[in-house]
């Protein structure tokens, strides 16, 4: 993890979100056997009870990848682009791809 990324998530200034629907995305491609998705989501998310806030995927998220410029094709990374711009709230990503939306997207 970078570093930058470990001080912004470390720090208690900061409130942390988790997205269900990154849950979402590990459990379908560990289902298909992805090797690049190993972690078993239920062990994922039993660790993020400790700080982390759930956020839900809601209507509004859903409603709002209609206003996304067609940058990115990952329906999972479009819902949390959209969950970040609904909700105000920073999305950290290391996807230099995810970091050309506009909103509230921080490349780390």
């Amino acid at each position: 993890m970078p570093l930058e990324a470990r001080a912004l998530i470390e720090s208690r200034e900061n409130i942390l979100f988790f997205s269900a629907a990154s849950l979402w995305e590990i459990a379908i491609k560990r289902g298909l056997g992805r090797p690049d998705f190993e972690a078993d989501p239920r062990l994922l998310r039993r660790g993020l009870d400790n700080g982390y806030e759930e956020l839900p995927v809601s209507s509004a998220h859903a409603v709002e990848i209609d206003q996304l410029p067609p940058i990115h094709k990952d329906p999972f990374d479009r819902i949390l682009i959209a969950q970040s711009i609904v909700e105000g709230v920073t999305l950290l990503t290391a996807d230099e791809i995810v970091g050309k939306y506009p909103g509230p997207i921080r490349l780390v």
